[in-house]
C-alpha cells in the first residue's frame, strides 16, 4: 500500500550514538568494497559551481510488490521543472537525480552512493526503510538527508538528517490523545516483534495524558495472511465496556488492509466501535479502494502530520503540480509523501536562497542547516530549526524537532480535519511534551 511504512523499522535502539556512529563508518567501508560506484568522494564536494545546475536527488521504492512511493520522485521533478522555469535559484539551474530504492536495503545503499558519486548537495524529500544502508554513505560523504519520511528511527537520530515530520511516535502519541476523550476501551493490534514492542509506550503516552488508562495490547503475527483471531479479540476487548464505545487500533503497517479484511467481518458480530489509526497504515488512497464512505473506515479518526489536502496552506504546491505535471497521477496532493516532498523542497529553497551566490555544497548546505536557519513552510509545519540535540533526546529522538500532529477523521469518504480531540480549534497539538513523559526506555 502506498507510503505505508513497515513497523518493523520503527525505534530501533539498540546502539547508543557513538557506537553507532562508528557502525555506521565500518559499514560505509565495507559498502566502498562491495558497491562499484560512488566511493572515494571528497566530503562536502561541490554540487555545480559557477553557473552549474545544482543537483540534488531523492529516492523512492517504485514498482514493487510491497511499499510504493512514486508520487515523491514525481513531486521532485515537477518542483525543479517550476523552479527552473522561474529563473532557477540565483540564477542556477536545480538538477533533480532519482533513485528507485526497491524496498531493498542494498538499492538503498546504492542510491546513497549514486548520491555520492554525483557529487549531490543534499538528499531531499526521500522514503526508505532502510536507514541503517544508506545513512553510513550519506554521513562517510557528507551529504544532509532534508525530509525523509520518517519511516525509520535512524531519521530521528543521525545527525546528517534534518526530518521536516515526527514520523511514527508523534502519530501514535497523537491518535492516543485524542482517542482518550472519544473512546472507553481502546484496544490495541501489533506485531508480535521487537519494533512492535515500542509501539504501545508510544500510544498509552497520549492516553495517560488524556487521563485514559492503557490500551489492550494485542499482538499479532506480522506475516499473517488472516487475522480473524485478533480481530475478535480487539472487538470482545473494545466493547466490553458497555456503557462508552470502543476504539481498536491497527497498527500493522503493511498488513494493515489483512487485518481490516478479518475486522470487517467480525465487526457484524459485535456493538458498534470506532477506529483509529495513523497516515500512512491508511490515506485517502486506502479509503477510496476500500469504499469510500460505505467502506470500513466511516467515522475513523486518523493522525497526521500535516493539514488535509483541503486546506488553502497546500494551495501553492496544488498550483505547482498543475503547473507542471497535470495528468501526471502519480502525484496525488493528499498523498503524505508528496506532501513530505513539497515541505522538503521547501527547506532546501530556503537554505539555497541564505547561501546565495556563495559555494553551493553539502558542506555548505549542512553548514547553513547546522548554523540556526529558521525556516517557515507556510504554516504547513512550524518553523523548522535543527540544533545539535532537540528537546526529545531524552527519549531518543534528538533531531526530531516538529512534534506536531492533525487529528482528521474520515466523513463521507473524505478526510478532513477533526476539530475536537487534539489541537482544539486549529486541529493542530504539539505532542513534544507527551512524548517527554513516555516510557520508551
Amino acid at each position: 500500500m502506498t507510503g505505508r511504512p513497515r513497523t518493523r523499522t520503527v525505534l530501533h535502539r539498540s546502539l547508543s550514538r557513538p557506537v553507532r556512529a562508528t557502525a555506521l563508518s565500518l559499514g560505509a567501508v565495507g559498502l566502498c568494497a562491495s558497491l562499484t560506484a560512488g566511493c572515494g568522494v571528497i566530503p562536502g564536494a561541490t554540487g555545480g559551481s559557477g553557473d552549474d545546475p545544482i543537483k540534488v536527488m531523492t529516492w523512492a521504492p517504485e514498482n514493487t510488490g510491497a511499499t510504493n512511493k512514486p508520487g515523491m520522485p514525481a513531486m521532485a521533478r515537477a518542483y525543479g521543472k517550476w523552479i527552473n522555469d522561474h529563473g532557477g535559484i540565483n540564477g542556477r539551474k536545480l538538477e533533480i537525480l532519482t533513485c528507485n530504492d526497491h524496498n531493498d536495503n542494498v538499492a538503498a545503499a546504492k542510491c546513497a552512493q549514486q548520491a555520492a558519486a554525483e557529487n549531490v548537495v543534499a538528499v531531499v524529500g526521500s522514503y526508505s526503510q532502510f536507514g541503517d544502508s544508506f545513512l553510513a554513505p550519506l554521513e562517510s560523504a557528507g551529504i544532509p538527508y532534508i525530509g525523509g519520511y520518517g519511516v525509520t528511527n535512524d531519521e530521528f537520530t543521525g545527525q546528517m538528517s534534518y526530518p521536516v515530520n515526527g514520523g511514527q511516535p508523534v502519530l501514535l502519541a497523537g491518535l492516543g490523545r485524542a482517542l482518550a476523550t472519544t473512546c472507553g476501551t481502546v484496544a490495541l493490534v501489533r506485531p508480535d516483534n521487537i519494533a512492535g514492542d515500542e509501539l504501545p509506550p508510544l500510544l498509552n503516552s497520549g492516553l495517560k495524558a488524556g487521563g485514559h488508562s492503557k490500551a489492550d495490547d494485542e499482538l499479532a503475527a506480522e506475516d499473517a495472511t488472516s487475522y480473524g483471531d485478533q480481530a475478535d479479540q480487539s472487538l470482545r476487548n473494545a466493547t466490553k465496556d458497555v456503557l462508552h464505545k470502543g476504539c481498536v487500533v491497527p497498527a500493522l503497517g503493511d498488513r494493515t488492509d489483512t487485518f481490516m479484511d478479518s475486522f470487517r467481518r467480525a465487526r457484524q458480530e459485535y456493538p458498534e466501535v470506532r477506529l483509529g489509526t495513523v497516515l500512512g497504515d491508511v490515506d485517502q488512497t486506502v479509503i477510496n479502494a476500500t469504499g469510500g464512505a460505505s467502506g470500513p473506515y466511516e467515522g475513523s479518526y486518523i493522525t497526521s502530520w500535516y493539514p488535509p489536502a483541503s486546506d488553502a496552506r497546500w494551495n501553492e504546491m496544488k498550483k505547482v503540480i498543475n503547473e507542471e505535471a497535470f495528468g501526471d497521477n502519480r502525484i496525488d496532493p493528499a498523498d503524505a509523501g508528496v506532501q513530505t516532498t513539497w515541505i522538503a523542497y521547501t527547506v532546501l529553497k530556503a537554505v539555497l536562497d541564505k547561501i546565495g551566490s556563495g559555494e553551493v555544497s553539502a558542506d555548505a548546505v549542512r553548514r547553513t542547516l547546522d548554523g540556526g536557519i529558521q525556516i517557515s513552510t507556510g504554516g504547513l509545519t512550524p518553523a523548522l530549526r535543527w540544533t545539535y540535540e532537540g528537546k526529545l533526546a531524552s527519549v531518543g529522538f534528538p533531531r526530531l524537532v516538529n512534534a506536531d500532529v492533525t487529528l482528521q477523521v474520515v466523513q463521507n469518504g473524505e478526510l478532513v480535519a477533526a476539530r475536537k480531540g487534539i489541537g482544539g480549534i486549529s486541529g493542530i497539538a504539539d505532542m513534544t511534551q507527551t512524548l517527554e513523559n513516555a516510557d520508551v526506555r
